[in-house]
């Protein structure tokens, strides 16, 4: 453990700040690089009963302030202290370089089959190409031949003189090429990328034990056989590798007997694994992000504690058949309602017919008119400095308090130091280009400073501080009362090194970049922002920021675009409190559910998709509460288990019943949606407050 803060013969820094600095970038030898930092790791020998050897919240303590102190500031701790920080920074590190690993292995994975499907395209086009070309020749041909039928020619010199015999064989043999290999999947091409994911095959399947919940899980014995090739000595496939786990086009390409392709085989494991491991299926030991699914839950008997005393959290009753009751006469009534009212043809700014919705455009606002008002007002604002208006800002509120020491809590001693660093953070210039522009404080304080007061945590507690100080202003009643919001996210490209971390998102063109999904109330509010992918749903992040935001304010009603319109938010957002009112762009185009099969709606019946399994959401109703009352409690962002739900293959019985949950609320809203104009009036205005749309240009 001592030798982690000292520098050995022949290396430039200690191994505290080696294992620290880890590559991020998707790449095979970055991949090598961070699996040899957790085999030293692991050399160290400090096992997982470290952590239950001292109280939970003393140990998260250490855990943040490992991040941060240098191999100096180590050596100025007394030994019991230095030795226990040590074991707690060697455990960080193998569960953050365990995830890190993982991750890359998918990103990896993923380039591959982005690569891959780009190669299949191509070929497509080329395809189209040949097949056009060809089918304009043989055009020619047989409108010669008609001619020639029609004036009593002979159709076979026709022929020779038009195109040719010879040119006829070599047109019919390249159409049959084409139309023989043309396929509806890219699994050829990302065959075709073996090389690089047999790179990554025995780095993975070498240093990571992978687990499954089902006791007899096949892609877990396809492991082991891949595990087996690369071993020394290596040994050979059995004569029927496990296939079971494989989808049917995957098994035709991989063969079997002696049209067996091991290279296909292997690269089919590797997909169904990156799959597994996103939904939780498969799950690594020593792994955080890549846990069990239930370990992201309460505990069994912490849920049927808290929900004896009646502590779940919920906005449903805990008896599945009161809360089916009440929601099937709900979603009853209001269906009968509203195909009384579209037979009627008393819709307002709303009809259904035989074509299906329409619903007309929201007129005007009565704000749009004040926009010039507004410009003039914002004219008339004195042009200030940032920096004096930082400072103005937190004369009236006090955020600067809000960055707290890491170990004390204490503000910061410097705050026009601690609003340098967060100006330095806010417009990317970075400390060291800070502190040369400011010619106030050295780059080595800003850093200082940044490193012990400027954290997620603490960001969101300033962030907490001005919402509550807008809140507080009485003309802020003017724009609502404080019970509404919405979210969006807003795209950065990402430049220097952070193009490694990025993701590609081919909405927002060639180059990576991250999104900001940010929260705001409808007195204009942000009162939530985090980072998240430029490949992410967005739909799985809505929750935390309803859930996870520090400010007083309760939210009843929240908006969002179509980005955020899935049936698992719909039901979430039932069970924990929320009504999710998302301004949906095709409508039209989504089905509603009835209660009842049998059930006739005259008007409504084009858009009926189906009934409400109400007997799988029973089957499956303990389950659900504890995923809601584990959200609601805080045991996981929201968001890690909404990517799981994502992640699942169909069939799997929470996420089918939280759909079954999301198309009954779905449908409430679209009801609601298509009877009520406030209603789209209230949800686009709070988007436009989210988007901007309303600011003066």
């Amino acid at each position: 453990m001592e030798a982690l803060i000292a520098v050995s013969d022949g290396r430039d820094r200690t191994p505290l700040a080696w294992l620290r600095d880890w590559p991020e970038a998707p790449a095979q030898k970055n991949l090598v690089g961070i699996v040899e930092r957790l085999q030293f790791v692991r050399s160290l020998g400090v096992g997982p009963d470290r952590e239950q050897r001292i109280h939970r919240a003393r140990y998260r303590a250490i855990a943040k302030e490992t991040a941060i102190l240098s191999a100096q500031h180590l050596s100025r701790f007394d030994t019991p202290r230095r030795l226990a920080t040590l074991v707690v920074f060697a455990r960080e590190m193998e569960a953050i370089l365990t995830d890190a690993a993982v991750v890359m292995f998918d990103k990896m994975l993923g380039g591959v089959f982005r690569r891959a499907d780009r190669v299949y395209r191509e070929n497509l086009v080329h395809r189209a190409k040949a097949l056009d070309a060809s089918a304009r020749a043989l055009l020619h041909m047989a409108k010669a031949m008609l001619a020639a039928k029609a004036s009593g020619e002979d159709q076979v010199v026709t022929v020779e003189r038009s195109l040719g015999w010879e040119r006829l064989k070599a047109l019919v043999a390249e159409i049959e090429v084409v139309v023989t290999n043309t396929r509806d999947d890219n699994l050829i091409e990302i065959v075709e990328r073996y090389p690089a994911v047999r790179r990554m095959i025995p780095v993975l399947l070498n240093t990571f034990v992978f687990r499954s919940w089902k006791p007899n899980d096949s892609l877990l014995d396809a492991l082991d056989s891949l595990r087996g090739l690369y071993a020394a000595p290596p040994t050979r496939l059995p004569q029927r590798p496990p296939t079971a786990f494989l989808k049917s086009t995957w098994r035709k390409l991989v063969g079997k007997g002696s049209t067996f392709d091991r290279r296909a085989y292997e690269v089919a494991v590797m997909m169904p694994l990156r799959d597994s491991l996103r939904s939780g299926d498969i799950w690594v030991e020593g792994s955080r992000a890549f846990r069990a699914f239930g370990d992201f839950l309460l505990p069994p008997e912490a849920f049927v504690a808290r929900r004896q005393e009646g502590e779940l959290g919920l906005a449903v009753t805990d008896r599945f058949d009161d809360w089916r009751t009440e929601r099937t006469a709900l979603l009853e009534s209001r269906l009968n309602e509203i195909d009384t009212l579209a037979s009627a043809g008393k819709l307002v700014e709303a009809a259904i017919t035989a074509e299906g919705l329409s619903i007309s455009p929201i007129r005007k606002d009565e704000n749009d008119e004040i926009n010039d008002v507004a410009r003039k007002l914002y004219g008339m604002l004195p042009r200030l400095r940032i920096t004096e208006l930082l400072a103005e800002v937190n004369s009236w509120t006090g955020f600067a308090e809000r960055f707290g020491h890491l170990r004390t809590g204490a503000p910061a001693d410097e705050s026009i130091g601690l609003m340098t660093a967060l100006l330095a953070d806010a417009t990317n210039l970075g400390l060291a280009r800070m502190a040369a522009s400011s010619k106030i404080f050295s780059h080595t304080k800003l850093l200082w400073i940044a490193e012990w007061h400027v954290r997620d945590e603490t960001y969101q507690a300033a962030l907490a501080c001005l919402t509550e100080a807008i809140h507080a202003q009485p003309f802020t009643r003017v724009w609502g009362d404080g019970g509404t919001s919405s979210s969006d996210g807003q795209f950065f490209k990402a430049g220097g090194h952070g193009e490694a971390r990025a993701d590609y998102n081919a909405k927002y063109g060639s180059e990576p970049g991250v999104k900001f999904y940010t929260h705001i109330s409808d007195r204009y509010a942000p009162f939530h922002t985090k980072v998240i992918a430029a490949n992410a749903s967005e739909a799985a992040h809505i929750l935390d920021g309803l859930l996870h935001h520090e400010c007083s304010q309760e939210i009843r009603e929240h908006y969002t675009d179509t980005a955020g319109a899935v049936d698992h938010v719909f039901g979430l957002c039932h069970l924990t409190g929320f009504r999710f009112a998302p301004r949906i762009r095709d409508l039209a185009d989504r089905r509603l559910y009835v209660a009842d099969a049998r059930a006739n709606y005259a008007s409504l019946d084009p858009m009926i998709g189906g009934a409400i399994d109400f007997r799988l959401i029973g089957e499956n109703w303990n389950e659900t509460l504890r995923f809601a009352a584990s959200i609601k409690a805080g045991t996981v962002a929201p968001s890690i288990l909404m990517r799981r739900l994502a992640a699942y293959p169909k069939q799997n019985a929470l996420a089918k019943t939280l759909r079954e949950i999301g198309r009954l609320e779905r449908t409430l809203f679209t009801l609601d949606w298509i009877s009520d104009p406030s209603l789209r009036r209230r949800t686009n205005a709070g988007l436009n407050k989210g988007g901007g749309a309303q600011r003066p240009r």
